[in-house]
């Protein structure tokens, strides 16, 4: 059998602290505070480190800081870790004085229930979030008493994953004030792995490096002085990335290990022979590919060029408006070709629109021509790698009419790996579209390294050393077993299986993996003594006892939450309950969690939310704030642009409004519910007289419920509630949340969520511009992500779209610009001419926004609205 000696790091790294003051709040709010204005004075983080046990490639992370409070008064103290995208967070608890405040994960329909739909009013703003290209970062703040201590304590696990030879840890190291008792340490484990950790610091603290005592052996632990930016500062120099790289000793191809009923088999064999590879690069020059992107992907293609083996094979497929090809068919990657193939690269230019339907197809039909034509060796293996930087817009657009073709041309034969460059596309659609073909999608980030972003994607899958993998175990002895087929095994990765053992009693267990190498077909089998395991178990006491099920449950639901996103009806069902069940079971916080965590505030329990951040089509992080219903979704924004939003049809249908600045314009009106929205417009400081060019924007709305006798006037420079004849004035910088029966009002600096009861909800947006700008300034943006409880006779700009209608889009023909093209649409039985077009919509980044795709309605939506747009001029804002 293989080697029983398994690696272990143990480590210790810290997290951040921030500290503020707490103001008190008037009338009926709960948790208004100021922004914080980092380092508190009052409050001393005396404690603060990451222990991280890795028995088997899997991660167990305690985060630990401990503070008091010196001050004469109230502080508010915030705990912030950065902690792996991959990662799923297990458990918070807050103890202050020693009264535990603990974290329960729940379902996520159940969280917000239980906590008047927290989720879509903003609560869990601030409890998790994306953090750059692999991190999220958990914050969560709590006001403690003078004199008094608090304890918050995080704990995640991961799975890490072997790429390119070696496995790595990755924390984030960023203390805002200095630390008396600040280490990194580690506990001796049993040899068999080898370890490396440094600190990259943007200043200096490289010079007080880790020491390594032996393999697996972490310790970092600097003084005071040394966490010191100069001598006599009272700030951390510490700043950086802590990087935990290592490999483990392989006696084996292959390593089984059972514990308590459950197993799991790693394979990573090594000195295989390289399968030769047909690579087809399906690359998009369309226009928005222009400059700096398309620089950077010819730079990487030319290094992958360098990469290519003689016995591979390759070609190029071009898409944009049209498809081209370098060659007719696949070519040997003979030195004559290779030159020639980077002249072809560096003459590549940006032109026309994106037809990723085409350029896919055309790609996969050459593999397979290839194929049945022998021009490939036998025993060589294909894949698809597209590149693209936006979304389809000519040709078959529709992103599941585009993965049903694919999914038909490739047939399973061989994967389909996407790269999305940039943020302005649609990330969901790529990823599903890579998972059913057995691939993977990634995110090139637009920087100065994308090109060795690219570079790096392509060194992952250069060298398969096996292809069609299956993983075979003792037939009825095995439930619930994880993935164990694969298409591919790369030189540098690792197979992970995991599952349960029926009988637990065994004597012995036997793993084949079958494979297809470069001459020949292998079988890899490995034996386990059960007897001669649990021995070598006993003598292991930093083994945390049920890793091996925790591992399984882990890899269980990430896969099946894989599987989900291309599932549709009783079979997503199924795999969703299954996935919640155990996410349940095992306190995970996934994409179908959410960890409550109760706070004591002001005497009151406060309750908010952690959730699991995804990543949407533009690729900004999922805003915890609220996540919009899957219904059909309004609103205005920008210049203003309205956007009428059908999940149904895929589609948007969107139209601008030009009237001059000061006028009101009814947005939305329900004589039933008694619910009103006006906005008036205003203009850039030197606004131009012509309306075709004169920039407008919302600059102030007013939102009134008659029924309530509740008024709320929205400037952006401030936010005034009138409650029965009371007035309120808060400014956008406050977090706070106003709450009476059937409303809910939560401001959070730039994003204020206003909700009557279940079934009503809208959220403005400010936008900031420099206030010495010469021509802009700031505005606000409108959204209605609810609107299921307004009546039939809801009417305005927006509130007319509220009743499902109908429209239809045909005929599509090039427009006056290349890249927008024209189409017939017919609805409210009009005919219209419109163009495809773009906005945004901000309610997640307000500076950036998510690109959304619309038919644009000329002549101030004419034809689409009811009546002409003067018709909803209204005197005033109430």
């Amino acid at each position: 059998m293989a080697s029983a000696w398994w690696p272990c790091l143990i480590l210790a790294l810290l997290s951040s602290l921030a500290a503020s003051g707490f103001p008190r709040s008037p009338i009926r709010l709960l948790g208004k505070r100021s922004l914080p204005e980092g380092v508190a004075n009052g409050i001393e983080v005396y404690s603060t480190k990451i222990n991280s046990k890795v028995t088997s490639r899997f991660a167990h992370n305690v985060v630990t800081t401990r503070a008091i409070n010196r001050a004469d008064t109230a502080k508010e103290v915030s705990f912030d870790v950065e902690l792996p995208k991959t990662a799923f967070i297990t458990n918070f608890t807050l103890t202050i004085d020693g009264v535990t405040y603990p974290g329960n994960v729940k379902e996520k329909e159940v969280a917000k229930k239980q906590y008047e739909k927290a989720v879509s009013q903003g609560k869990t703003a601030g409890l998790v979030k994306a953090s750059g290209r692999k991190l999220e970062k958990f914050t969560v703040s709590v006001t403690v008493a003078a004199g008094s201590k608090v304890t918050f304590e995080l704990t995640y696990e991961e799975l890490l994953k072997r790429h390119k030879g070696k496995y790595e840890m990755y924390l984030k190291v960023q203390p805002k004030q200095l630390v008396k008792h600040f280490e990194v340490i580690n506990r001796p484990c049993r040899p068999g792995g080898t370890a490396a950790g440094w600190v990259k610091n943007k200043s200096s603290a490289s010079r007080h490096p880790p020491s390594l005592a032996g393999k697996g052996h972490v310790s970092f632990k600097p003084s005071l002085d040394q966490q010191r930016s100069c001598p006599t500062c009272t700030d951390s120099l510490l700043n950086g990335d802590f990087t935990i790289t290592y490999d483990v000793n392989r006696e084996s191809p292959g390593n089984v290990q059972i514990v308590n009923g459950y197993f799991v088999h790693f394979f990573a064999p090594q000195g295989l022979p390289v399968v030769p590879k047909n690579v087809a690069f399906v690359i998009d020059i369309s226009g928005s590919m222009a400059g700096r992107k398309l620089e950077q992907t010819k730079e990487a293609l030319l290094r992958i060029l360098e990469d290519m083996k003689e016995e591979d094979y390759l070609n190029f497929i071009l898409f944009s408006g049209d498809v081209s090809t370098w060659k007719e068919h696949l070519v040997q990657a003979t030195p004559e070709n290779l030159q020639e193939a980077r002249t072809f690269v560096k003459s590549m230019e940006d032109k026309g629109m994106t037809n990723i339907n085409d350029g896919l197809l055309r790609g996969i039909s050459m593999l397979n021509k290839a194929r049945e034509e022998h021009r490939i060796p036998e025993r060589s293996t294909s894949i698809v790698i597209m590149l693209t930087d936006g979304d389809a817009n000519v040709g078959e657009s529709r992103p599941e009419k585009i993965q049903e073709n694919v999914r038909n041309a490739i047939g399973g034969k061989f994967p389909l790996y996407n790269l999305g460059f940039g943020n302005n596309l649609n990330y969901n659609f790529l990823e599903n579209m890579a998972l059913e073909n057995h691939g993977f999608a990634r995110r090139i980030y637009e920087d100065s390294d994308a090109d060795l972003q690219l570079q790096g994607f392509y060194e992952e899958v250069a060298n398969p050393l096996l292809t069609g993998v299956e993983m075979e175990y003792p037939e009825n002895a095995i439930l619930d077993l994880t993935q164990n087929t694969y298409q591919h095994f790369y030189d540098g990765s690792e197979i992970v299986v995991a599952g349960r053992l029926v009988d637990e009693d065994m004597n012995s267990f036997k793993a084949d993996v079958k494979g297809h190498g470069a001459t020949n077909d292998l079988t890899f089998t490995e034996e386990v003594d059960m007897k001669e395991m649990e021995k070598a178990l006993q003598e292991r006491d930093y083994i945390f006892g049920n890793y091996i099920e925790r591992l399984w449950a882990y890899l269980t639901i990430e896969q099946l939450l894989e599987k989900r996103k291309n599932a549709h009806g009783e079979e997503k069902e199924n795999l969703t309950a299954w996935a919640l069940d155990l996410s349940l079971k095992y306190h995970f916080v996934t994409p179908l969690t959410s960890m409550v965590v109760t706070k004591p505030e002001d005497n009151e329990d406060e309750r908010a939310i952690a959730d699991k951040p995804g990543e949407d089509a533009e690729g900004k992080p999922l805003a915890t704030s609220y996540q919009p219903p899957q219904n059909p979704y309004y609103y205005v924004d920008g210049d203003p642009h309205f956007i009428i939003q059908i999940p149904e049809k895929d589609d948007a249908l969107c139209f601008n409004i030009d009237e001059a600045p000061g006028t009101v314009l009814r947005l939305i009106q329900d004589p039933v519910t008694g619910l009103t929205v006006n906005g008036q417009i205003i203009g850039d400081k030197r606004g131009s007289p012509d309306s075709k060019t004169r920039k407008t924007y919302f600059g102030k709305l007013g939102i009134a419920n008659a029924q309530m006798d509740f008024q709320v006037e929205v400037t952006t420079g401030k936010i005034t509630l009138w409650n029965r004849a009371m007035p309120s004035t808060f400014s956008w910088l406050d977090t706070v949340t106003v709450t009476q029966d059937g409303l809910s009002m939560m401001i959070n600096r730039k994003n204020m969520v206003v909700s009557f009861g279940d079934g009503v909800t809208f959220v403005v947006v400010l936008h900031q511009v420099w206030k010495k700008h010469p021509v802009h300034r700031d505005f606000l943006g409108f959204y209605v992500v609810d609107s299921h409880r307004m009546s039939a006779q809801t009417h305005g700009l927006l509130g007319q779209f509220f009743q499902p209608f109908d429209f239809k889009v045909s005929d599509i023909r090039p427009g006056s610009d290349p890249t927008k093209p024209d189409a017939t649409l017919v609805v409210k039985n009009h005919q219209l001419i419109v163009t495809r077009g773009s906005q945004k919509d901000y309610r997640k980044d307000a500076s950036i926004g998510t690109k959304v795709v619309c038919w644009f309605v000329h002549n101030n939506g004419e034809g689409l609205i009811d009546g002409v747009h003067t018709d909803y001029i209204v005197p005033n804002l109430f």
